[in-house]
């Protein structure tokens, strides 16, 4: 196959992307650069992401040893996977039933749930907190996860992905026996799960980085989030030793890092299905 000629269009849509990619990488550059870095050099007059002396291993064992960062970090899986797996337990059978069974109330669901995605955590975190203040339940992962179990965000991307496929093949379930339950576990769950990774890196990435949620209802170091973990890491720190903070702040980027590019392709495929069939 023959390259496509760089016309003066293509050139100016390449050195468009560049930039915007330039301008989004770049404050990671140099997050990176500043935990490789040692004090005396991160305010040098000198610009420069390499840096003279390493510190690399000074700043990562700072950042490893003066909070509990393997517990942390434990804390941030365990959160995101209990809330990941009740959301898909919620929001796939919900949509289901939304996008493929026909019953009274179905639209007044469906505008219920657009409703719903105007309503932030904000705005109703007080009761929240009051009733889990008084069950007994603050500084625990039931704290961290039972506010965020049902994603109505969830819902809707499901639901817009369940509309588009046909009902035929869910009338060959039927024929074959199957129950509704059955249908979801067996035909709707093995082909949604462009969706189910698309919706996963969502929940991950948005759950993985919240610190207005577990700063409220956390206080103590052993339960915190990797948000949380930092901040308590810079108050031991005393905000001076940017070089091990920023080293904490990679430490705690990495793994999302990791799990998209795992998780590209089909988190790509699962946004572009669910925008051009909704």
């Amino acid at each position: 196959m023959n390259a496509q000629p760089w016309t003066a269009g293509r050139v100016a849509r390449f050195a468009l992307l560049s930039l915007g990619a330039f301008v989004f990488i770049a404050p990671y550059l140099w997050m990176l650069a500043v935990a490789l870095k040692p004090q005396d050099e991160i305010f040098s007059s000198s610009l420069s992401l390499l840096p003279h002396r390493w510190a690399l291993v000074e700043n990562f064992a700072k950042a490893l040893t003066r909070v509990p960062m393997g517990r942390i970090l434990l804390n941030g899986v365990i959160v995101c996977g209990l809330i990941l797996v009740l959301q898909l337990v919620t929001a796939i059978p919900c949509a289901y039933a939304m996008a493929k069974l026909r019953f009274r109330g179905a639209q007044a669901m469906v505008t219920m749930i657009m409703l719903g995605l105007l309503v932030p955590i904000h705005a109703i975190a007080l009761p929240i907190y009051v009733a889990l203040s008084a069950t007994g339940t603050l500084n625990s992962y039931v704290a961290l996860v039972s506010p965020f179990a049902i994603s109505v965000f969830g819902i809707f991307l499901f639901l817009q992905f369940f509309r588009a496929m046909p009902d035929d093949l869910i009338a060959a379930a039927r024929l074959d026996g199957m129950t509704e339950l059955g249908i979801v576990r067996r035909v709707i769950v093995p082909n949604a799960w462009p969706a189910i990774t698309a919706f996963a890196i969502f929940s991950v990435v948005a759950h993985w980085n919240d610190l207005f949620w577990p700063l409220i209802v956390v206080s103590d170091t052993r339960m915190a989030t990797p948000p949380l973990g930092l901040l308590f890491f810079r108050a031991a720190e005393a905000g001076d030793d940017y070089g091990a903070l920023m080293a904490a702040t990679v430490i705690v980027t990495l793994p999302l890092v990791v799990a998209f590019l795992a998780a590209q392709r089909r988190f790509i495929e699962g946004i572009t299905l669910t925008g051009l069939k909704g």
